[in-house]
C-alpha cells in the first residue's frame, strides 16, 4: 500500500487549469482499482492519495501519467507500507508481518 502526497509546484491558477484532466485521471485509477482514498490538503498546497500496487515501480509508472505531473504543477511523495490493520471493508489489503 502506498501513501502518494501530492505538493504543487505552481501556483493555484496553473493547477486549476488541469484539475478537471487530473480528475478524470483519478477517475480511471479507481476504475482500475489502484486508488481507494484521494483528496485535497488543507490549506491548499496539494494533495493525499492513498493507493495499491504491486510494487513501487507501478506507483511511479501510475504517477508519471498525472496530468499534473505533465502539467509541471506537482511533485510526489511515495511511502510505501504494510497495512497489517485496516477498517471493514479494506480486509484484503492487509498484509501480515514477518
Amino acid at each position: 500500500m502506498f501513501v502518494l502526497e501530492l505538493t504543487y509546484t505552481a501556483p493555484l491558477e496553473a493547477v486549476d487549469a488541469v484539475l478537471e484532466a487530473h480528475v478524470a485521471w483519478l477517475d480511471q485509477q479507481y476504475a482500475a482499482g489502484s486508488f481507494l482514498a484521494s483528496g485535497r490538503k488543507n490549506p491548499r498546497d496539494g494533495g493525499v492519495i492513498l493507493a495499491v500496487a504491486e510494487d513501487r515501480a507501478r506507483i511511479e509508472e501510475i504517477n508519471a501519467g498525472d496530468p499534473f505531473v505533465i502539467a509541471g504543477v506537482c511533485a510526489y511523495r511515495v511511502t510505501e507500507f504494510v497495512a497489517t490493520k485496516t477498517a471493514p471493508g479494506l480486509e484484503r489489503y492487509r498484509e501480515p508481518l514477518g
